[in-house]
């Protein structure tokens, strides 16, 4: 009898043995793993053990997990890449097409801090008396500087007709919170108009670049063509980026023929966009900023690459990197990775550095004139 419980109880382990063998070997295979991997994967488990069994109180493996994701994600040092728990990929996924609940300002994030750009008219937060300027020290309690710009958006949008506290610093003033109801915020990404005084200048301003941003920038265009503009001044001071494809849309009506941006992944793919423009191209001059990123960069790198335009203002944020959204399988986060580098038509890398204007004009806080405006109209009369 003892025998034979003795060869059930034999048989057992061999099989969970061979069982677990094959599960590692399945695992070692369909992650290209190789012995150092294992290794590395023997340390994580051994930890997360140990923590489960010795830790003074009881603990959720689901959330050691979540913290080592976004360690791994971290220890990458790239500030575009991130791990999205499941609030925030919720509230990313549902910020689509331009609609969105929100309170209606435009944000640059540096490594230190988190600062209002520009308040949108007759939204939010400009009824509850933001500034441009301002410091966004703590969104509903959490400081912004220990978290990543994506979650610091994601936290500020939400449903409409919900609350949202944000902890504002202001020059001169004591920390003040701010309790502002979100609402449905349009974003019209273009706005142009005739400049002032000169009869045959335009100026367009694009604030972002989302779905529709290519035909409202051609839609602008012809109506200030109408009104007699020949030269054109196009904006995009704190313009965070956007869509690839609307930049490129708009980068075909302005910029002439030849590369526009390549897109270069690690094993050195290549996607190159390509303008066909022909004929004689407006006179133009682009304005950009410290706050101009991403797709931002790239029109203003191609438009000064191949001599189309003058660059005015300061140097752009820096921002030259591709990033994809990998949703967890089975689960209800994902994981925001660069996965390629832009470079402009001259082969330049943007990122770290930013684009350089041909003339750089500072903007002073307590400016009472747009001092980088009138050094671009200066610019544009001289063409």
């Amino acid at each position: 009898m003892i025998g034979r419980i003795f060869k059930w109880i034999f048989g057992a382990v061999v099989s969970v043995m061979v069982a677990f063998m094959l599960l590692l070997a399945g695992v070692v295979y369909l992650f290209d793993l190789d012995e150092a991997k294992v290794g590395q994967l023997g340390r994580f488990f051994a930890t997360m053990r140990f923590i489960e069994h010795e830790y003074v109180d009881e603990v959720d493996s689901s959330k050691l997990i979540d913290g080592a994701i976004f360690g791994m994600v971290r220890a990458l040092g790239d500030p575009h890449s991130a791990y999205l728990d499941p609030p925030t990929y919720k509230k990313l996924k549902e910020h689509s097409e331009g609609t969105f609940g929100g309170i209606g300002v435009v944000m640059g994030f540096d490594e230190e801090e988190v600062r209002v750009i520009s308040v949108m008219e007759g939204t939010p937060g400009a009824s509850a008396g933001l500034k441009a300027g301002d410091r966004i020290l703590r969104v509903d309690g959490e400081a912004t500087k220990t978290m990543a710009p994506e979650v610091v958006a994601a936290s500020i949008r939400g449903e409409a007709g919900t609350e949202v506290v944000l902890t504002i610093g202001r020059a001169g003033e004591e920390d003040r919170d701010y309790a502002i109801t979100r609402d449905h915020i349009r974003v019209k990404t273009v706005i142009g108009r005739m400049v002032e005084g000169e009869p045959n200048v335009g100026y367009i301003r694009i604030v972002q670049f989302s779905e529709n941003t290519g035909k409202e920038f051609k839609d602008a265009v012809a109506s200030l063509k109408n009104e007699g503009m020949q030269k054109l001044i196009i904006d995009l001071r704190a313009n965070p980026g956007g869509l690839l494809t609307s930049c490129v849309e708009i980068a075909k009506e302005v910029v002439p023929a030849g590369l526009i941006v390549s897109v270069v992944e690690r094993d050195g793919k290549r996607e190159e966009y390509f303008s066909e423009r022909q004929g004689e191209l407006m006179p133009l001059v682009v304005m950009i900023d410290g706050n101009s990123a991403s797709a931002s960069e790239i029109l203003a790198a191609a438009l000064h690459d191949t001599g189309a335009a003058t660059l005015v203002g300061k140097t752009s944020y820096g921002k030259g990197s591709v990033q994809v959204i990998m949703p967890i399988p089975g689960q209800q986060d994902a994981v925001k990775l660069t996965i390629a580098r832009y470079y402009t038509p001259s082969g330049e890398s943007i990122q770290g550095t930013g684009v350089r204007p041909d003339v750089e004009v500072d903007l002073p806080e307590n400016a009472t004139e747009d001092l980088q405006f009138r050094a671009a109209v200066n610019q544009i009369k001289q063409k």
